[in-house]
């Protein structure tokens, strides 16, 4: 089993060449000491002169002082990325969907080519031929092979088991179209006009999934975001949500470790420290939770033995959280009886960020809106200018003002909150199932 505790030395020591007597050749030894007071003694030999153990020493000392000094030339590339997945990938995932498509990846196409090569052994045209074969295999799978292997190999680099990554600054094949980090074009096809998403909110109501739909919609949350939120999550004096937790499945749990215990719906952490955040919530969309906190209440009420008390905002009758994949098979159904483009759900998070950067929004500001930890991946993502057809500019522009929240004066609330004035009640007006005093007080609200 590989062992990564001790490859950061803080301090060492190249002792002189010596004569092994019984072998009739050379060596020195590196002292390496580490924090905790302990030390390593390698013991460098098998030089038939004198002068070439000096020149070995006179290396070792430049790659010591440098921090490119491998401790473990005998570690297999196959060692590295299996340690490396239930060490680092395991600690770090948000999820299991992350772990278990670098595993993937790692096992099935890295391994089975590479796998049995020593890492430092390991060259540029080793990962050549490595892209080359597993493009003609599928071009979505070289790229994934590319990210896994690069991000590995830094990690071994960091960790003093290579002292460069020859997977850096390797190109896919030729025939493969080169493709910048993070970049998505978006396609007018999968997403919906102003009056699809006028259909698609009403066509949702009394569906198991009209919150969920409202709060990807309406918000940009991410469906495990959804399934996470809780009432307790809602300021309800100055209307803002508080994204904490998504609900998902936990990586170091397996399916037989009880049937009763949910396996996708344990609360984990964010996926990344940027994505706790505090939105403003729209006035329509408010409106749907307080009615939804009161089918809560009476169920809670009608099932009291039966009924789990855990405060989601998205959850069955019987008050149980819903899993990741819950909306699929209603979500569909609900674009086929509204006759709506069969778009991905998660082309609604796309539609809605789209929007926000096209009609001006600031991309740093949108950035914290959908959760992103940097703002360069909300223009990278999904601020492709020339896929929007020129008619939809108008649209797009009374978008803002029509679907978020007008941001009120005298609103405070620890933590910061997106200071993105859009209100959602224009917009709605003219929606079914609004009465005449909802409709004047929202009135009362536009500019």
């Amino acid at each position: 089993m590989l062992e990564l505790k001790r490859q950061n030395y803080v301090d060492w020591e190249v002792r002189p060449v010596f004569k092994l007597l019984d072998r009739n050749n050379y060596a020195y030894r590196v002292v390496l000491k580490f924090q905790d007071g302990t030390q390593q003694i390698q013991q460098k030999s098998g030089f038939r002169t004198k002068k070439e153990a000096e020149d070995a020493r006179k290396r070792a000392m430049g790659e010591l002082s440098n921090g490119t000094y491998v401790m473990n030339n005998n570690v297999k590339l196959k060692e590295f990325l299996e340690y490396w997945l239930e060490n680092e990938v395991r600690q770090s995932a948000g999820s299991a969907n992350t772990y278990s498509s670098y595993m993937q990846i790692v096992k099935n196409h890295i391994i089975p080519y590479l796998g049995r090569k020593r890492l430092t052994e390991l060259n540029r045209g080793d990962v050549q031929k490595l892209y080359k074969d597993r493009a003609g295999y599928s071009i979505h799978i070289v790229r994934q092979v590319k990210t896994v292997l690069n991000v590995s190999l830094r990690f071994a680099v960091e960790h003093k088991l290579i002292s460069l990554n020859p997977a850096e600054g390797i190109n896919l094949p030729k025939n493969i179209e080169a493709r910048p980090y993070h970049i998505r074009k978006v396609d007018i096809q999968k997403t919906l006009t102003m009056e699809q998403i006028h259909t698609l909110l009403e066509a949702s109501k009394g569906t198991s999934i009209h919150m969920q739909v409202l709060f990807n919609v309406l918000m940009g949350l991410r469906r495990q975001e959804i399934n996470g939120l809780k009432y307790s999550d809602v300021d309800y004096i100055n209307r803002t949500l508080s994204v904490e937790r998504q609900l998902g499945k936990e990586l170091n749990r397996n399916s037989d470790e009880g049937e009763n215990k949910p396996l996708t719906k344990k609360e984990l952490p964010l996926k990344s420290s940027s994505s706790k955040r505090v939105l403003p919530i729209p006035d329509y969309v408010f409106e749907a939770i307080l009615e939804e906190r009161k089918r809560y209440e009476r169920n809670r009420s009608r099932r009291k033995s039966q009924f789990l008390d855990a405060d989601y905002i998205c959850c069955s009758n019987y008050g149980k959280p819903r899993s990741k994949d819950f909306h699929w098979k209603y979500y569909k159904k609900l674009l086929r009886d509204a006759e709506l483009p069969d778009i991905r759900w998660h082309d609604l998070r796309s539609t809605y960020c789209t929007l926000l950067l096209k009609s001006d929004f600031s991309p740093k500001a949108v950035s914290k809106l959908m959760g992103h930890a940097k703002e360069l991946i909300t223009v990278d993502v999904y601020g492709d200018n020339q896929n929007i057809i020129p008619e939809e500019i108008p649209e797009l522009l009374s978008y803002m003002d029509d679907v978020m929240p007008k941001k009120k004066d005298g609103d405070k609330k620890g933590g910061e909150v997106l200071d993105a004035g859009i209100k959602v009640e224009e917009y709605l007006l003219g929606m079914d199932g609004c009465d005449d005093n909802y409709k004047n007080r929202c009135s009362e609200q536009m500019f």
